[in-house]
């Protein structure tokens, strides 16, 4: 398999239809990173490549200029030359006046050498200047690519990042649903009403306890009256009131009979 050159992967690369081969990669991020390196590594080559070809044509129109300043210096020489003959032939030096023919015709025919090396080099020259302009347009375009590129880059991690932070926030939310019961929310709800519930277990039974001690103190209280008229009544002090003495016959525990014996 023959190597493809430089040239041919400047024409592939700034062909290359960006859109169409994301939507046929797995994976359009590291398919984008790969050729965004691969981009960076060819135009650096192509840069290279390219420069070298202008160096090349820049010394094919070097010899050129030269073929041609040279062909026109030699038809100078030849003209002079030429017009020495003419002096010389027109005094009747016909020796001299042949000696300058000759060195005109020497110089008409390097005058000739040159030109023919100049229009030689024309063809070269011509399709060598398309070359380089193709292959500068070609850089210039794969120059584009590489920015495009590197923005598409940019955009799909810029989108990927967002997608990934509100897949964070919809998972945070749901996460706390409160119409969830096993989410946070759920088990401190739950956690309060246990607590609150516990307040006021704790509430009633302070309460059940204070009517038990209030209950005792009334309690007491009766006995303390009931004593303290037995007193009197043995004392001769005083009679027992009406009310007292209905709520004893009411709440003892002395039988009615023996109350008839008296």
């Amino acid at each position: 398999m023959v190597k493809q050159s430089i040239f041919g992967r400047i024409a592939q690369l700034a062909k290359a239809n960006i859109n169409s081969l994301l939507d046929n990669a797995e994976d359009p991020q590291k398919m984008l990173d790969q050729m965004v390196r691969d981009y960076t590594n060819n135009i650096a080559e192509a840069e290279s490549a390219v420069a070298q070809t202008i160096g090349n044509l820049r010394m094919l129109e070097d010899d050129y200029n030269e073929d041609v300043k040279n062909a026109r210096d030699w038809g100078n020489k030849a003209l002079a030359a030429s017009r020495k003959a003419d002096e010389f032939r027109a005094a009747g030096d016909v020796a001299d006046a042949e000696k300058f023919d000759n060195l005109a015709k020497v110089a008409l025919q390097r005058q000739m050498a040159a030109e023919s090396e100049a229009k030689g080099a024309e063809p070269s020259i011509a399709s060598q200047r398309e070359v380089v302009d193709k292959l500068k347009n070609g850089l210039d375009q794969m120059k584009n690519k590489l920015n495009q590129l590197t923005s598409k880059r940019n955009e799909l991690v810029a989108r990927s990042k967002t997608a990934a932070a509100q897949s964070q926030v919809h998972d945070a939310i749901k996460s706390i649903d409160i119409m969830d019961p096993t989410s946070e929310v759920g088990r401190f709800e739950e956690k309060i009403r246990r607590e609150e519930a516990k307040v006021r277990g704790q509430q009633e039974l302070a309460a059940s306890s204070l009517d038990a001690q209030f209950n005792q103190l009334e309690d007491l209280g009766e006995q303390t009256e009931i004593e303290a008229r037995l007193a009197a009544l043995k004392a001769g002090n005083s009679t027992p009131a009406l009310g007292a003495a209905n709520t004893a016959s009411s709440e003892s525990t002395v039988d009615e009979a023996d109350f008839d014996k008296l």
